[in-house]
């Protein structure tokens, strides 16, 4: 997906979806993939469907996201202050993977700014540095 320049975080919640409701290997992920390149044939007849038709739909995967909250350490300042931009940017922003990348630099600025700078492993500096990257290029 990302070769043409869709969000790889949009095949990882179809990917979860599938876990959520029993599949655990690789054909399941095949098998969606397979349904998903059968929907170029039907985008004609499915884009007359209207977004009230599928609102119900997103509204189950936003539960199924909701339901993983309750793992985050809301006691941990630098977990909650992450953890909180990133949903709020992704509701706001309407964009998973700016949230995602928000988040990221939120964590590291909470790190180095409670002096904990040394733990911060060295794929997720990598990370911070493409997100700022990214972002100034953005605007």
């Amino acid at each position: 997906g990302s070769m043409i320049g869709t969000s790889t975080v949009t095949s990882f919640v179809e990917s979860t979806s599938g876990v959520g409701v029993g599949g655990r290997t690789g054909l399941t992920s095949c098998t969606t993939g397979i349904c998903f390149l059968l929907t170029v044939f039907f985008y004609p007849v499915l884009s007359m469907i209207t977004d009230a038709v599928t609102a119900p739909a997103l509204v189950i995967v936003g539960i199924l996201m909701a339901s993983q909250l309750k793992d985050i350490k809301w006691d941990n300042l630098i977990f909650a202050a992450s953890g909180f931009v990133t949903i709020i940017f992704m509701i706001l922003g309407y964009s998973i993977s700016n949230g995602i990348a928000l988040g990221f630099i939120v964590y590291v600025i909470s790190m180095i700014a409670t002096g904990q700078a040394k733990d911060i492993n060295k794929m997720v500096w990598v990370l911070f540095l493409l997100f700022i990257a990214y972002f100034a290029f953005l605007i």
